[in-house]
């Protein structure tokens, strides 16, 4: 079993920055790691994910070349750096371990979850 813990949300005016951890206890070694996001009345987003080694990164169309996920598996800990930040980015963020296969950017391939951080931008 594992256990993430998401930190690093509050609020911030347009075009602001945050950084975003996701602390990991257990097994996520190796393991592809993703953000999602929700925002009230919406489904949930995907954001960002990285593969177990990090080398290998993908985004969502919506924050591609403002959002940066990296990870230090020594430290067991996922980050997102958000840049250029929009009132459209308000949302509960949160990170995910993906066990799945298929399709990155899908929320069902992903089977441990953290309770979310709070992300909001004032414009």
């Amino acid at each position: 079993q594992v256990q993430l813990v998401e930190s690093g949300g509050g609020l911030v005016q347009a075009g602001g920055s945050l950084r975003l951890s996701c602390a990991a206890s257990g097994r996520t070694f190796l393991y592809m790691m993703g953000w999602f996001r929700q925002a009230p009345g919406k489904e949930r987003q995907f954001v960002a994910a990285i593969n177990g080694n990090g080398d290998g990164t993908f985004y969502g169309d919506s924050v591609s070349g403002r959002f940066t996920i990296s990870r230090d598996n020594a430290k067991s800990t996922v980050y997102l750096q958000m840049n250029s930040l929009k009132p459209e980015d308000t949302a509960v963020y949160y990170c995910a371990r993906r066990s799945g296969h298929f399709r990155v950017s899908a929320s069902s391939e992903y089977d441990s979850w953290g309770q979310g951080t709070q992300v909001t931008v004032s414009s």
